[in-house]
């Protein structure tokens, strides 16, 4: 080997140790961005002329990165069902559980249904105390406005949810749009074979990002373009470009409102039209709450609305008249409600047995509710002040089993107290399980970090002992240097010294 060839060697060896060295401090210096930097690895080859740095990748794991993504977008889920569930319990407060039943304090409907009956009870005891009948009816109202606030709650709840589906809506179109432009600068770089592993990262970083508003799969082509899909298979980029998410709010909620669907690719995604609907992140979580989960509650809540107009509908006593609303109906009410559906934000005690609005308290004794002015809706014709036949029928029935609609979800056949417990109990066991759900995603969520970081991660120890090495290969090669230097040196002094 001549001189000048041990040279080029030696030259290449320290141009080497100096790229090495410079991928070492983008390792040593990303090391604290355990979120998003990985591992960046300096892939060095042998050549005619000693060695060289001839790419640059980094450390990677396809099935772990997906599991991250996975875990991520079921942690979003079970997150954004717990907020609105929380907002939901406010409607029955504090809840205790014994055995199999559970009970609320006196916010619930449950509760004030309970306080109700026994009103109830002490005026059936002195049925000529106008001072009870008015407690009773007082009872009464207070059970009507709780139920009227607990729809209130569900409405605010299912409105929260759809202008959450909205604020996500826009964050994943911005976040496609980021990912297309990096995206492009990936495809493009790699082509050129430059270095693409930071703009790598800062793809995997978009894609956690949008992981987090809607559960999403990826497949990556062999020159670096990357496709995003959901969940379920709609595709939400493909071919460099972009896909529209869309989706329509609706400000104000109703029991009878329903919410627009989300549209991906102009497919919808969410929604009983969806034939391919997303089942994690955050706008499945809010979907389920604002469509689902909200919407039973409130029919359970319309059942026990219903169930209370009933049972306290007055009978024509003369003829075979139709039943009329009694103590309980509501705004403008000439008949008995056909359907249940928003009949608990709607349900109010009838003014004419109502003191505060005028009424005759008595009347809850007597009959004739309905219609002061029709006598024959009147039980107690004589006007007997001890009369409690009435108030016995009315407390039979509020005990008495009816039937409620599967719609809600729990039990379709039973008293209206013990249709209303269920109802809290539903609703703690939901609570209870998006609880302990959100629990296990969460450590899942942790553990795949951790694995992630562990295989891409960047290990400082690991690096200083690099770091070593190379210190020792550039003390190697400028020794190489030094020595080719001074053999030169001899080389010129003996050339000099010789013989002209």
């Amino acid at each position: 080997m001549s001189l000048s060839s041990a040279s080029n060697i030696a030259k290449s060896g320290l141009n080497t140790v100096s790229a090495e060295s410079s991928v070492l401090s983008r390792n040593i210096t990303g090391a604290s961005d355990t979120a998003t930097y990985s591992r960046k690895i300096a892939n060095v080859i042998s050549t005619l002329d000693g060695s060289r740095v001839a790419s640059v990748t980094r450390a990677s794991n396809l099935a772990v990165f997906g599991n991250l993504l996975g875990a991520t977008s079921a942690s979003a889920t079970q997150n954004a069902i717990s907020d609105g569930l929380d907002t939901l319990n406010q409607t029955v407060g504090d809840v205790s559980s014994s055995g199999s039943s559970t009970t609320s304090n006196s916010t619930s409907p449950a509760a004030l249904l309970s306080n109700f009956t026994n009103a109830l009870q002490s005026y059936e005891a002195s049925p000529s105390s106008s001072t009870l009948a008015a407690a009773a009816v007082s009872a009464a109202a207070a059970a009507a406005r709780g139920l009227n606030s607990a729809v209130a709650t569900v409405n605010q709840v299912r409105e929260q949810a759809d202008s959450g589906i909205a604020a996500s809506v826009q964050t994943i179109n911005s976040l496609l749009g980021q990912f297309q432009t990096v995206n492009a600068q990936i495809v493009g770089g790699s082509a050129t074979g430059g270095d693409v592993t930071d703009l790598q990262d800062s793809r995997d970083s978009i894609l956690t990002k949008l992981a987090q508003q809607i559960g999403i799969t990826t497949t990556t082509g062999s020159n670096g373009d990357m496709s995003i899909y959901t969940d379920s298979g709609v595709t939400l980029f493909q071919g460099g470009a972009a896909r529209s998410v869309t989706f329509s709010p609706t400000n104000t909620y109703t029991a009878a409102t329903s919410g627009n669907a989300v549209f991906a690719d102009g497919i919808p995604i969410t929604g009983n039209s969806a034939a391919m609907p997303v089942a994690t992140g955050k706008i499945a979580g809010l979907a389920s709450l604002r469509d689902s989960l909200a919407v039973t509650y409130q029919a359970q809540l319309d059942g026990i609305a219903g169930a209370l107009i009933n049972a306290f509908s007055e009978t024509d006593q003369a003829a075979p008249g139709p039943d009329l609303p009694g103590l309980f109906t509501t705004q403008g009410a000439t008949s008995l409600p056909t359907s249940t559906t928003g009949l608990a934000g709607q349900i109010t005690v009838n003014p004419s047995v109502d003191p505060s609005q005028g009424g005759n308290a008595l009347l809850l004794r007597d009959g004739g509710i309905s219609d002061t002015a029709n006598s024959d809706y009147t039980y107690n014709t004589t006007g007997d002040a001890s009369y409690t036949a009435r108030l016995s029928q009315l407390l039979a029935k509020l005990s008495a089993t009816q039937t409620y609609s599967a719609s809600g979800g729990i039990i379709t056949s039973a008293n209206l107290s013990d249709y209303a417990a269920a109802s809290v109990s539903w609703l703690e066991a939901q609570r209870s399980d998006v609880s302990s759900q959100s629990n296990y995603q969460s450590t899942l969520l942790s553990t795949a970090a951790t694995a992630l970081s562990n295989a891409t991660g960047v290990n400082i120890n690991d690096e200083m002992s690099k770091m070593l090495d190379l210190e020792n290969s550039y003390s190697a090669t400028a020794k190489l240097l030094t020595t080719i230097d001074g053999m030169f040196s001899m080389l010129m002094t003996d050339l000099g010294n010789l013989p002209a």
